[in-house]
């Protein structure tokens, strides 16, 4: 048995969970999510919980049965308490500014670079060298910060461009190493 496919997923109050066949469709205080799931894999809802099971021990049942109950806890913590990943700029004139609901960045290049919000994702400034990234989608915060990230990755000589906050980077020693 799957350890993380057996585990129950436990409904917050304000949350609502609708099951209509392989469809779940989750509704909270920060919005709406919808997925499609295997036909395969069953989910149900009884008295505030979601369990998700699987009709047999093959191996693709079993890949299936924890993805799907990773899938369908992401969609309830998404809409109760929202995703974020955390940005840090580093080098000197690079630095992040929101413009409208967009977001600015200055990165060295001969232009700034503008980044568009999308749809149930949203972008914080704290301070000029951190951004913050929010939503109800995991998938779609995760991507979205990997993309800010492409666009100036940190370099390994002086540690200069966009990293998530924490990322250890690499460094090398220049020319003058011996």
């Amino acid at each position: 048995m799957s350890r993380i496919g057996k585990q129950p997923i436990p409904v917050p109050s304000g949350v609502e969970v609708t099951i209509d066949g392989p469809a779940v469709t989750v509704t909270g205080p920060k919005g709406t999510l919808s997925q499609s799931f295997n036909e395969d894999m069953r989910i149900e809802l009884a008295e505030g919980i979601v369990t998700v099971s699987r009709p047999s021990d093959s191996r693709q049942h079993r890949a299936l049965h924890g993805l799907t109950r990773s899938l369908v806890s992401n969609m309830v913590t998404g809409v109760s308490a929202g995703f974020e990943r955390n940005l840090e700029i580093v080098g000197v004139g690079y630095r992040a500014a929101m413009k409208g609901s967009d977001l600015e960045m200055q990165l060295g290049f001969s232009h700034p670079v503008l980044v568009k919000a999308e749809p149930n994702i949203s972008f914080e400034v704290p301070a000029p060298t951190r951004v913050v990234v929010r939503g109800i989608d995991k998938q779609r915060v995760g991507q979205i910060a990997a993309e800010i990230r492409k666009v100036r990755p940190p370099e390994p000589y002086k540690g200069k461009g966009v990293r998530y906050a924490g990322e250890y980077v690499r460094r090398k020693l220049g020319k003058t190493a011996k």
